[in-house]
């Protein structure tokens, strides 16, 4: 399985999107808030090139757009 990280904000309805379907289908990986601390929004900026959430690193690899990320879900992690 590849390394997997969500960034997303509390506040965002398109991160709550991801959550959701996340919560949804039993997927858990490790999720950054962040709005938590300027380190997480740097980090975030570091890794992926701007600070939009959600944004979900796939082997480092910024993927964003809460569509993109839920259909790379479905087709990566929940079982036909």
């Amino acid at each position: 399985m590849p390394e997997l990280v969500l960034y997303y904000s509390p506040s965002c309805p398109f991160c709550k999107k991801v959550t959701d379907f996340m919560l949804k289908h039993d997927i858990k990986i490790k999720m950054v808030d962040r709005d938590w601390s300027q380190e997480n929004r740097q980090e975030l900026i570091d890794k992926g090139g701007k600070p939009q959430v959600p944004c979900l690193l796939i082997d480092g690899k910024a993927l964003y757009e809460s569509d993109d990320i839920v259909k790379w879900f479905q087709d990566n992690l929940v079982a036909s």
